[in-house]
């Protein structure tokens, strides 16, 4: 197995990582799965336009589930992605 260099920074390390095949320098036999469960989804803000009866309606729901109304609108749009 070969020895990793030091690094100066990190575009230094990422040109020898375009050159170079991990396989090299660590053994992936001895590697174990690990699970990163506290990570976050990344998110997109966007923009939304909603007939102002229609939003009114989505926060007057949420507020009785007692959940922010940007989440409800989230939930609402997983529960019919999901049926898909």
């Amino acid at each position: 197995m070969k020895t990793l260099p030091k690094f100066k920074d990190q575009n230094e390390e990422m040109a020898f990582w375009e050159k170079n095949d991990v396989t090299d320098f660590f053994d992936v036999k001895s590697a174990k799965v690990v699970r990163f469960s506290k990570l976050k989804k990344s998110t997109k803000t966007i923009s939304l336009r909603l007939p102002e009866d229609m939003l009114e309606t989505i926060k007057v729901r949420a507020n009785a589930l007692d959940i922010p109304y940007q989440s409800f609108i989230k939930m609402l749009l997983q529960k019919e992605l999901s049926v898909s």
